[in-house]
């Protein structure tokens, strides 16, 4: 085994990693108050541990810890696990936990609610956990504070995803033997974090108010944490200007307005704490549809948009043209070499359109499609529009079809009634979080939200994305991902549009929003609000 004590061993490394960060904490933080947080769009329900969507990740992470947080380096800090283990051929790991933690309703935390999570809930229900825990056979419980996973490969990305918008733990006392998917918890969950429910209003407000039983001693410091959940931009930056909200989140306010408020002095804008997201705006073709599993028209539709005009003019500046499906972020595995490329060439898209049968009637016009995009801020619904205009110019009539969050996730991963999509996918801090369930045929499951909504398979596919899963050997696992990013632009079930880089603005007076890469995804324990002036 190879011991790894969170607490002691990375003392060193967190000094170096998080030091501008943790230097705002030499001042003693102030106690009490209420943070007011901006998000949009609401979520459905009140726990990460089913679904990837983002604004059920931010809101849970609050509410229940994880076993693990992460530094910007994307090293493991200790939350629910102080330490753990991994054996020499990698195919378990042994996670010690944090002693006298307790539920909201007084009930203790064990390693039963740990293995009941991972067995019954992350590899079954979460569109993410079924690839990421995949390799487990089975969770030993040897004592109350020991969890061991058993493996049956090698599973180097589980241990990066291990923070609670991944892997949120449920209390097996609650939860098991009932319907999952169904159990009042999920509107009224029981966490160990540092807040609890105090009220929910669906579509309006969630209020969360200050454990005092929180493990870790003396957090949370603030009192209240309120979510308001405001749809449109506009109201969303008049919010924060007005003093009534401190924070707002993954672009929610409009790109021309950061320099705006930056310019009053009251507020900073991060582009921190998103290490662990690696977030990519792409299209999502539904090969089910006739038109779409026609590879000549998803090359066209490719050759007739321009990537970089995008990143100038919808995220301004904030990102980049994408070129392969992981986020260049992910240094030690992205390699655009020798990837197959589809740049801005609407004669090319008229050429392929034409070789696929697509003639131009007396109006110019050769096809008909129906863009979705999803309804997560306004970006994905710019950038549909910009397609809209375009598409005219290579003969494709685009209608853009609005509808909420939920419609969306319906139409397209349960009822699968929809031609493409223009989605924003979490790659995470390894493919095997985020990226995998895009492209591996088992992620294939009608029901599951932002799971290979293309339903694409491809047997040498899963092969390389199974083998890099589980390859320890950081050179050949690279190569794999190479071969991975080359094959997934040359059947092209997704078309990558932007890495993006997303922003947090927040009050200058909201201190430790920010102290690792989970962002406001982590659990707000450290956050505090310095008395205004």
């Amino acid at each position: 085994m190879r011991p790894i004590n969170l607490i002691a061993g990375i003392g060193a490394m967190l000094c170096a990693a998080a030091a501008p960060i943790f230097h705002a904490q030499a001042e003693e933080p102030v106690k009490g108050g209420t943070v007011t947080f901006l998000m949009s769009p609401a979520p459905q329900i009140l726990t990460s541990a089913i679904t990837t969507a983002g604004a059920e990740q931010v809101v849970s992470s609050k509410i229940s810890d994880s076993l693990f947080t992460y530094d910007f380096d994307l090293n493991p800090k200790p939350l629910l696990a102080k330490s753990y283990e991994v054996s020499e051929d990698g195919k378990r790991v042994t996670f010690h936990l944090r002693e006298g933690v307790k539920w909201h309703d007084g009930e203790e935390f064990t390693s039963e609610d740990v293995a009941f999570t991972t067995m019954e809930v992350w590899k079954v229900l979460h569109g993410r956990g079924r690839t990421i825990f995949g390799n487990v056979e089975k969770v030993e419980t040897p004592d109350k504070y020991t969890a061991v996973f058993v493996l049956s490969r090698p599973s180097p990305g589980m241990l990066k995803s291990l923070a609670a918008q991944q892997a949120q733990i449920l209390p097996a006392h609650l939860y098991k033997g009932t319907d999952i998917l169904t159990n009042p918890a999920n509107l009224k969950p029981v966490g160990t974090g540092p807040f609890r429910v105090v009220s929910f209003t669906p579509g309006d407000n969630l209020v969360l108010e200050r454990n005092p039983d929180y493990w870790d001693e003396g957090k949370p410091y603030i009192d209240k944490l309120v979510f308001r959940f405001i749809p449109d931009a506009a109201t969303r930056s008049a919010a924060l200007e007005a003093g009534e909200a401190q924070i707002a989140p993954q672009n929610l306010v409009p790109m021309v307005d950061l320099e705006r408020l930056q310019a009053t002095g009251e507020f900073e804008v991060t582009t921190k704490g998103y290490e662990f997201q690696n977030e990519m705006e792409m299209i999502e073709f539904n090969l089910d549809d006739p038109v779409m599993k026609d590879i000549r028209v998803r090359q066209a539709i490719a050759h007739a948009i321009d990537k970089d005009w995008i990143v100038d003019n919808i995220f301004f500046g904030y990102g980049i043209s994408a070129k392969t499906p992981l986020h260049p972020q992910l240094t030690e595995l992205y390699d655009a070499s020798d990837v197959p490329q589809y740049d801005y060439d609407p004669e090319k898209a008229k050429a392929l359109l034409e070789e696929a049968g697509y003639k131009p009637d007396a109006n110019g016009t050769r096809l008909k499609l129906v863009v979705d995009p999803l309804p997560y801020g306004e970006h994905q619904n710019h950038v549909a529009a910009y397609m809209r205009e375009a598409f005219r110019e290579v003969g494709i009539d685009l209608e853009v079809r609005a509808q909420d969050f939920a419609g969306f996730v319906k139409r397209v991963y349960t009822d699968r009634d929809f031609q493409f999509t223009v989605n924003l996918l979490t790659g995470g801090s390894d493919p095997t979080i985020g990226t995998q369930r895009t492209f591996w045929t088992p992620s294939f499951k009608p029901g599951v939200g932002f799971s290979n909504g293309s339903h694409y398979s491809n047997p040498k596919m899963d092969e390389i994305l199974e083998s890099a899963a589980a390859e320890m050997d950081a050179a050949k696992r690279k190569a794999l991902y190479h071969d991975f990013q080359k094959l997934a632009m040359e059947d092209l079930p997704v078309l990558p549009l932007t890495a993006v880089e997303s922003t947090t603005i927040a009050n200058k007076r909201l201190k430790n929003h920010t102290i690792d890469a989970n962002g406001t995804y982590s659990n707000f324990a450290n956050v505090y609000l310095e008395p205004a002036q």
